[in-house]
């Protein structure tokens, strides 16, 4: 057993397979895919990677499915549970790394006018599918989970209110 530096990465891991009971590190993709994604993608090949390091680290058993493929299926072992709870407990603040590609080129010169309908266009249409979400199951999720989709949709209101901004930028700067 060794002791790895466990990554935000890792912590996802144990997350999903917590949340989960059990899971192949298919299933870890899968549902990282479908609930963590929009704030925070993880590489399909480092999910199984990370599946391998926290197995070798102790901090998952596995057991194999004799039925079927032979797939493995993974749990958290009680110094795994303690590691995700440790990680759960601290406080640490991380300073946010908005990756926005839009953002980047305007960084680099990349022409408002093209930019911004697309920009717009695209967090318009996510924010409506996290405010329908929250319509549809927001009564369902804990409230953590609740927070997180609250999250998403301030970010999306404060990035559709940017490219409107600016937009209305270059409307300015191009009448001049």
């Amino acid at each position: 057993m060794s002791d790895p530096r466990l990554t935000t990465s890792s912590y996802l891991v144990l997350g999903v397979i917590d949340k989960l009971g059990e899971a192949s590190p298919y299933d870890v993709k899968v549902e990282a895919a479908r609930t963590v994604a929009p704030f925070w993608t993880v590489p399909h090949a480092q999910v199984y990677a990370q599946c391998d390091r926290l197995l070798d680290a102790g901090l998952l058993s596995q057991v194999r499915q004799e039925s079927g493929r032979n797939r493995r299926v993974l749990t958290l072992t009680e110094a795994g549970r303690a590691a995700l709870r440790r990680w759960l407990d601290d406080p640490e603040f991380v300073p946010v790394e908005a990756r926005e590609r839009g953002i980047l080129k305007l960084w680099f010169g990349g022409r408002p006018e093209l930019l911004a309908p697309t920009q717009l266009e695209e967090h318009v249409r996510t924010l409506g599918e996290y405010e329908e979400l929250a319509d549809d199951v927001g009564e369902l999720l804990t409230p953590g989970q609740r927070e997180a989709l609250e999250f998403g949709i301030r970010y999306e209101r404060m990035m559709v209110d940017f490219w409107q901004w600016v937009e209305r930028r270059g409307e300015r700067t191009t009448d001049r």
